[in-house]
């Protein structure tokens, strides 16, 4: 075996829990059975053991969960739980983690109500996007409940007291029972049916759960979301909760809640119309105070007390002003001409056809003296070049052996000094029409003598 596949116990019992919470109907579960080993912990958790007749299972519910619970459990309660299966790591037991718990007597009406409130809250039958807003002043309220109960005689009550002008009217229909869901449904569709009708009152007075059952039947929920009249649930005690509470566009805790929401109160608003009538007649008052006031400033003027004069001033102003401008006028006028007068003169001395010519005319004579600029320098340059072509014939070798001198070389070189050759060497001789190979046969030199020179043959 290798060690590699031995695991510790910690590994074990983590493992088995990251199994068990990933099964995904372990997770959220409902588990029937009898309590015992009740222990409710100063930490406010529970802790307990559910059982039936072969099996048992522990049970742990943290205090956040059974703080909602409306009954007090103790040993030999039957229960339905609801929750997930996990492992204890420390224990190595797998046991149920409670969220929910009711008692078994009516654990399944509260299954089945659970299970129909997540079904209509997937359709979206509860969202608050789809709540209508109830009318302020409804002419006619509609009423679907038992026409002999409680309900009725609080509703019609209410209503008539906070205000009378509504018209109430009475879709009967039975409200406990198995035949209660078809009635109440059937009564909706009659209300429905009557297009004045700006409310709709649906209910019944309080009850233990199985004679308010039928508020939590899912027809009934599809009959009132589905109604074109906005629809008020009002159904048992403020205690009392049912599927149709959470479908109905307003929930009322009671029948007379109901009916409270369903119309206002007419002395509010008669009091309200009051207070506005008040405001009124204050607001036109301090207005009327206000204008009396501005009336009287107005009264008391310099202008109210000598109307004639204020019109002669105004008159004398307007002449002013009338003056002022034909003289302003005037000079605008003169200034204008004066300024058109200098552009036309202007223009006629810059006239383009002037200009043109002009132009020609200064453009030929700068060619006519470019032109004798340009001749002078050439004839100046002719004159500099001949007398350097001049100067360089006089100074050519060239022009010198036409007069009948020649150049002597030996090796390729200008022979300067009969120093630079010996008697037996040969020497290349060039004159001006040409060149002539000879041998040295005797050399002379020269020699100097107080200051002159003399010739005389040496060896």
């Amino acid at each position: 075996m290798a060690a590699s596949n031995i695991l510790s116990v910690s590994d074990l019992n983590r493992y088995i829990k990251l199994v068990l919470e990933k099964e995904t109907n372990l997770q959220d579960v409902w588990v029937r059975g009898e309590i015992s080993n009740f222990t409710h912990h100063a930490s406010g958790h529970m802790y307990f053991t559910l059982k039936d007749n072969t099996s048992r299972i522990k049970v742990v519910m943290f205090a956040s969960y059974n703080r909602f619970l409306r009954f007090l459990p103790k040993d030999g309660t039957k229960a339905i739980v609801r929750g997930s299966i996990s492992a204890f790591e420390r224990d190595g037991a797998y046991q149920l983690y409670a969220k929910e718990m009711q008692p078994d007597g009516l654990g399944s009406l509260y299954l089945a109500f659970e299970q129909l409130k997540e079904k209509l809250t997937k359709e979206g039958l509860f969202a608050a996007e789809r709540k209508r807003t109830l009318p302020r002043f409804p002419k006619r309220v509609g009423v679907v409940t038992s026409p002999t109960g409680a309900a009725i005689r609080d509703i019609c009550t209410t209503i008539r007291r906070r205000y009378p002008q509504a018209e109430i009217v009475l879709s009967p229909a039975v409200v406990q029972g198995k035949d209660a869901p078809a009635s109440i449904v059937s009564a909706i569709r009659i209300i429905n049916q009557h297009p004045d009708i700006d409310v709709l009152i649906v209910g019944r007075g309080g009850g233990s759960i199985e004679e308010l059952w039928a508020f939590n039947d899912e027809n009934v929920a599809r009959a009132i979301a589905g109604s074109p009249i906005p629809v008020i649930s009002a159904v048992g005690h403020e205690t009392d909760v049912t599927i149709a509470d959470f479908v109905a566009d307003v929930r009322a805790a009671t029948p007379t809640a109901a009916a409270e929401l369903a119309v206002p109160h007419y002395l509010e608003w008669v009091e309200r119309v009051r207070q506005l009538e008040i405001r009124m007649h204050r607001a036109v008052r301090n207005q009327l105070a206000e204008e009396r006031t501005r009336l009287d400033r107005l009264s008391g003027s310099y202008a109210m007390r000598q109307p004639q004069r204020r019109l002669e001033e105004a008159a004398e102003r307007l002449d002013r002003t009338y003056m002022r401008m034909r003289q302003a006028m005037k000079h605008l006028m003169e200034r204008r001409r004066e300024r058109y007068t200098r552009l036309s003169e202007q223009i006629k001395k810059y006239r383009l056809s002037d200009q043109v010519g002009e132009r020609r005319k200064a453009v030929a004579s700068i060619r006519a003296r470019l032109d004798e600029k340009m001749l002078a320098r050439l004839n100046q340059n002719r004159m500099a070049f001949a007398s350097r072509v001049a100067t360089l014939e006089a100074l050519s070798p060239l022009a010198v052996m036409k007069r009948g001198f020649s150049l002597v070389y030996t090796n390729d070189q200008l022979v300067k000094s009969v120093e630079q050759f010996a008697p037996g060497d040969q020497i290349v001789v060039r004159l001006s029409d040409g060149s002539a190979t000879a041998r040295v046969e005797q050399l002379n030199r020269e020699e100097k003598r107080n200051g002159s020179q003399e010739n005389g043959p040496r060896d």
